[in-house]
């Protein structure tokens, strides 16, 4: 499109400068608008099982209770919920079914840990921009810390429940050495690694 001439090549320079940032940008903005679209909409059943898929690290007794958790507490409560209508209430209303239900302590916070990955998930996919927040406040003060390592540092449920002050290697790098066993609660080694093994998270990215 031509455009009328400009009064100083400055002000034509700058006016091309904006042309450029916006064609760069429209692509990735049309690609965050899809994905927010596409995964926005899915059923948390059919986003369940995607995200399942991608678990490639799991042993065979830990995709067994995964999908026991599945199949017996979240898929009968919120397999037909659409992925953009989750927020604190959605949660609240979950738990407190299971405990209507009569569910044990153990299992709620097994199904709860479940879901919660599943939402902090999409908060990498742009497609629930909300659901992090929401997640981050509904719960107590170990919690919140638990949501924001998973979501800032990439760890698994049982490396943020490991965490210690020690190991915080730099000002941005937190070194992850072990982890909790859930279920017979003591520290371990990471999975699919040595004894003294260990990976970086390189940075904090909290939101």
């Amino acid at each position: 499109m031509e455009e009328s001439g400009f009064a100083t090549q400055d002000a034509a320079a700058e006016r091309w400068t904006e042309i450029y940032k916006a064609k760069k940008a429209a692509p990735r903005g049309r690609a965050k608008a899809e994905r927010i679209a596409r995964y926005g909409a899915m059923r948390f059943e059919e986003y369940a099982g995607e995200w399942k898929a991608g678990q490639r690290d799991l042993g065979s007794a830990s995709v067994v209770h995964l999908e026991s958790l599945l199949n017996i507490h979240l898929l009968p409560l919120l397999g037909s919920r659409r992925m953009n209508t989750f927020d604190h209430k959605v949660v609240e209303g979950f738990l407190q079914t299971m405990e209507r239900n009569g569910v044990g302590l153990a299992a709620q916070a097994n199904a709860f840990d479940k879901l919660k990955a599943i939402l902090l998930d999409t908060n990498r996919l742009d497609c629930s921009p909300e659901t992090l927040r929401q997640i981050r406040t509904a719960s107590d003060d170990s919690l919140l810390l638990v949501a924001d390592l998973m979501s800032g540092c990439g760890m698994r449920n049982g490396e943020a429940f490991a965490v210690n002050l020690d190991n915080i290697v730099a000002d941005d790098v937190y070194r992850i050495t072990e982890q909790v066993n859930r279920t017979t609660c003591p520290y371990e080694r990471l999975k699919h690694r040595k004894v003294g093994e260990y990976r970086d998270a390189p940075e904090f990215r909290t939101a």
